[in-house]
């Protein structure tokens, strides 16, 4: 019923461990009684409901977060995404005092019903891939947003040999890295919210969007477009636009496939429409100033 508090998940958290070590105890100086409860079936009714409902919340089907939506607590997500007729608006919290906000108004060419294909993610100066924010679940695709599965590769690519030459264990969790420098780190927040500001490098914010079946009369299907805008965190600003920066594609080099940015021509046509503008709120706090 209240809104998130790390305060009281670690109560519950410390309340959970003393109430298993009070169950343990209870079970240990019981043990002989308990043990003809073995032969009831109602301790195994019991224990069949209670595997059920774990199953349950621990999957959460839609009538489950149905039910639990209803306190409006949302938790401590790192960010959100929602989308309506006219606009989608994704938010990111990196940490408490720095806050964004991306705004993307639905052009003529959006459909509700049948939206885009679309992946939202950060880049450093050097235009490695740093961290996906979002992507929507068609775009597991690889044709429909080349560029962004192409920058995902490298950066996969780029952090296992990083791994091995420094003889690190590879790991999912490129937290383990923040420790690295920024121009070297995996970790998102060495660019974002870095504990040393001399350290702070400027980073960039991309989104792919794609309309599969989105022809005219040069491509069956138009490509994909890429928009861009760089964060300065030395030099903030509240509000920043994103702008057109080119559509994908692939050359061969050295046997293997790069994917680079053309700037859009008179081919490309309806796909400039799938949305008005594109804009990234960020806000900061005195701390992060």
């Amino acid at each position: 019923m209240q809104p998130f508090s790390i305060g009281v998940v670690g109560l519950h958290a410390l309340t959970g461990f003393l109430f298993v070590i009070f169950a343990v105890c209870h079970i240990v100086n019981n043990i002989r009684p308990l043990k003809g409860y073995l032969h009831s079936k109602s301790l195994w009714l019991t224990l069949v409901i209670t595997a059920g409902l774990t199953v349950v919340f621990f999957k959460q089907p839609e009538p489950v977060k149905a039910i639990l939506g209803l306190s409006a607590n949302l938790g401590p997500a790192l960010d959100r995404f929602e989308m309506n007729e006219d606009s989608m608006v994704y938010q990111y919290s990196p940490a408490d005092d720095y806050k964004m906000e991306l705004t993307i108004k639905a052009g003529k060419a959006y459909d509700v019903k049948t939206p885009p294909h679309m992946a939202i993610w950060l880049e450093n100066t050097s235009s490695y891939h740093l961290k996906t924010l979002y992507h929507s679940e068609a775009a597991e695709n690889q044709t429909s947003l080349p560029y962004w599965h192409y920058k995902k590769s490298e950066y996969e690519k780029y952090k296992a040999e990083a791994l091995e030459m420094s003889g690190e264990e590879q790991s999912a969790d490129v937290d383990a890295l923040s420790s690295a420098t920024p121009n070297e780190s995996f970790d998102p927040a060495d660019y974002i919210v870095p504990k040393d500001p001399a350290k702070e490098t400027p980073y960039r914010l991309l989104i792919e969007i794609n309309l599969a079946g989105d022809k005219n009369a040069h491509y069956a299907d138009q490509p994909s477009l890429v928009y861009s805008v760089e964060v300065d965190n030395k030099n903030p600003r509240s509000y920043q636009l994103l702008e057109l920066v080119g559509y994908p594609k692939s050359e061969i080099e050295d046997d293997e496939t790069i994917w680079s940015l053309f700037y859009p021509d008179e081919t490309i046509t309806t796909a400039h429409d799938l949305f008005d503008s594109a804009l990234l709120k960020i806000e900061r706090s005195e701390i992060s100033k």
